[in-house]
């Protein structure tokens, strides 16, 4: 395992043994630092002795409801992740929004008057035609977006691979899927708008489904069927499969007598963190819920604030009963808490006295464990 390393000024260096960064906080030449994509890393508080760095990739495996992230060197793994996508939540609401819009439309119109004398409102545009991508799309490339950000704060990032999605290819096996009528995946919507922003934070490469799978076959990486299961086998190891072409490439040879093809390179698989990362599903703030209780009246909703000085999202450490729980704060009444896990399940309510904060709301939910399952090894061809 390596710990990121960040100048005096923030620019990303090289990662470091953890006994050297242990040494460097001893003798006050570092301080700690955390990133909220929940990676601990060092600063340092003297110049550095050398500031050239080595390649570094990042790769993002894209999908509808789930993405692969993975930093890889040549010598080492830095960062796994298992991107839970807010698509469907963000799906059903705008479908709320647009019923609810619909509703308030038809409760303006007198449908006993005749139809031209109704109040019905034109068209401003033609709303049918827009280049404009669906929010639920947006969301999902603005988390993934999100995520490279901030590891490109801690890390040299040098290139980025983008997994490029194709509908008639099938993405496990890599193999081109017989076609009827025009193929169609809501992966590939939103690509090239994301190509395009993560573009300005380092040179874009793009690789296809059958070359993510050759990759992955030619490493020994193991890849779970269950898409599901925030493990590093769903989707993380797609993502060191990319990460890893900048270093092993199918390259073309000619001899005296043969010519061909053969990998050509050499990368090293290491044990490294495994962070599951998804939005909060925190309602924001209403004037009042959608339907109305007994007598009309309708009770304010949403919003992030609490009464007891938390905010949604926050990152804090509950205890009832002598036994402590870590969560997230999501919601409160007069004299409670609600802190729930990191798939949003309720894991009970605390007295506002015996809640401590740990960490504010960044945004984010990311739950972390270290990926000590599988050793180490290196792939080297000549």
């Amino acid at each position: 395992m390596r710990v990121p390393v960040v100048s005096k000024e923030g620019v990303p260096l090289m990662p470091t043994q953890p006994s050297r960064a242990r040494r460097w906080l001893k003798e006050g030449k570092a301080v700690k630092k955390w990133s909220d994509v929940g990676v601990f890393y060092v600063q340092l508080t003297v110049e550095p002795s050398d500031t050239q760095t080595q390649e570094v990739a990042v790769e993002v495996d894209p999908g509808k409801h789930f993405s692969g992230v993975a930093v890889q060197s040549a010598k080492a793994t830095l960062f796994m992740a298992h991107l839970i996508l807010p698509f469907e939540t963000v799906k059903k609401r705008m479908e709320q929004r647009r019923t609810m819009r619909r509703t308030r439309r038809s409760r303006r119109i007198n449908r006993n008057a005749p139809f031209k004398f109704r109040n019905h409102r034109s068209s401003r545009f033609n709303n049918r035609r827009q280049n404009k991508l669906p929010p639920s799309i947006r969301a999902n490339r603005q988390l993934e977006l999100r995520v490279v950000r901030e590891l490109a704060a801690i890390f040299p990032i040098s290139t980025i691979v983008w997994e490029y999605v194709r509908a008639d290819v099938d993405r496990t096996s890599g193999r081109r899927k017989a076609r009827s009528g025009r193929g169609f995946s809501p992966v590939m919507v939103g690509q090239r708008w994301a190509i395009r922003e993560m573009g300005k934070i380092a040179p874009v490469v793009q690789l296809q489904g059958w070359e993510t799978a050759n990759l992955r076959r030619e490493l020994g990486l193991v890849k779970s069927g269950n898409k599901d299961d925030a493990s590093p086998e769903s989707h993380a190891v797609d993502g060191i499969a990319l990460a890893s072409s900048q270093f092993v490439r199918y390259e073309s040879f000619h001899g005296t007598n043969v010519r061909g093809h053969r990998w050509k390179g050499s990368v090293c698989i290491t044990p490294t963190l495994f962070r599951v990362i998804r939005r909060p599903p925190i309602c924001r703030r209403q004037l009042h819920l959608l339907q109305p209780a007994k007598g009309g009246t309708r009770r304010k909703y949403g919003g992030t604030v609490t009464r007891h000085g938390f905010r949604k999202g926050d990152f804090v450490r509950a205890s009832r009963a002598g036994r402590q729980y870590l969560g997230w704060v999501s919601g409160d009444n007069a004299r409670q808490v609600s802190v729930s896990d990191i798939n949003w399940k309720r894991l009970g309510q605390f007295s506002a006295s015996k809640v401590q904060l740990l960490a504010p709301n960044t945004n984010l939910l990311v739950l972390g464990t270290s990926n000590p399952t599988r050793p180490a090894f290196c792939s080297s061809r000549a």
